[in-house]
């Protein structure tokens, strides 16, 4: 009779990854990406530089109607003395779309990161991560979070 088991088990094993990866991209994804090639940012210390964040790295958006398109910004400040280059924004799901400046932003200019959310089909509470990769001194991962109630139609 245990040899039954094994089938079964295995069936419940690919029925629950399928399930998580069904739900990866659900209201609340707050961690970091795993996975792929690490994002190319420089290992050369004298090439690091800082960075201000203008506002708030963690953004509460309240209520939208399910099928908006929400436009997220986050804007920064190169506040060394180095260019600051960002090589890439990786939102923790691919549910926000994100973008950068692919220009370096030269030392006291201001630059931002924006994000787009599309609503469709994601009702209740959303909360999204945005990890910005740069040459920046201490930590070159920068986390940004928004968070948004999305109201069915």
């Amino acid at each position: 009779m245990h040899y039954l088991r094994i089938p079964i088990l295995r069936c419940m094993l690919l029925l629950l990854a399928g399930a998580s990866l069904l739900t990866a991209c659900g209201g609340n994804d707050m961690k970091q990406p795993t996975g792929g090639a690490a994002p190319a940012v420089t290992t050369d210390s004298t090439q690091f530089t800082t960075i201000q964040w203008l506002d708030s790295t963690s953004k509460d958006f309240g209520k939208i109607a399910e099928g908006t398109k929400l436009d997220v910004a986050f804007r920064f400040k190169n506040t060394g003395d180095k260019p600051l280059v960002i090589s890439r924004v990786q939102p923790s799901c691919g549910c926000p779309i994100a973008e950068q400046s692919k220009e370096p932003v030269a030392p006291g200019a201001e630059g931002q990161v924006k994000a787009t959310f599309n609503s469709e089909g994601r009702t209740g509470a959303n909360h999204k991560t945005l990890f910005v990769y740069a040459n920046t001194k201490g930590s070159q991962v920068s986390t940004l979070s928004f968070v948004v109630q999305v109201e069915k139609k």
